[in-house]
């Protein structure tokens, strides 16, 4: 029946990965999700061979305003949360050659000028590193001025973005 949900979906477990964090998971009946990236970036990865997921959900550009911070917190800066994303996915087998990114967020949030540009410079800082470290990009949704909410079905590698406009669905496992 149409709109009935599946029975993996009876029994999936959501793990939501909150501001500055991140989460891996080579689960089958895991559901990755992350919640309204404003100017955060959200880094979506998918081996489709081990079935290795993860989520990255970072804050700041640079580490250097808070060493202290980084130190406990290392997802929480995208020079600091990067390299310990994709280490954790090393840790479950994922291979960097056949890893799927999608990247999300970095928008402008704030009512009229925003003097930091926080959105603006996580979004170019994530994809300098992406890029300076050889990692391809399946596809990105980032910048404008809405927030995006990330679902990421470990089974499969289907992404579902959310934003108050529409819902998409990219399918990364292909």
């Amino acid at each position: 029946m149409a709109g009935s949900p599946s029975v993996a979906s009876l029994f999936a477990q959501r793990v939501v990965i909150g501001v500055g964090d991140l989460a891996v998971s080579n689960n089958p009946q895991v559901v990755l999700s992350t919640y309204a990236l404003g100017s955060c970036i959200g880094v979506i990865a998918y081996d489709p061979l081990v079935k290795a997921a993860g989520i990255l959900h970072l804050m700041l550009p640079e580490s250097s305003i808070s060493p202290e911070k980084a130190a406990r917190q290392p997802a929480m800066f995208a020079d600091t949360g990067l390299p310990a994303f994709f280490k954790a996915l090393t840790g479950l087998k994922g291979d960097r050659g056949r890893l799927r990114l999608f990247v999300a967020g970095g928008a402008s949030v704030i009512g009229g000028t925003d003097p930091f540009k926080i959105g603006e410079r996580n979004a170019r800082v994530t994809l300098d590193y992406l890029q300076r470290e050889g990692y391809a990009i399946r596809r990105s949704d980032v910048g404008g001025n809405i927030n995006r909410t990330v679902h990421l079905e470990v089974s499969t590698g289907t992404v579902s973005m959310k934003t108050p406009t529409e819902n998409i669905q990219h399918p990364l496992s292909i």
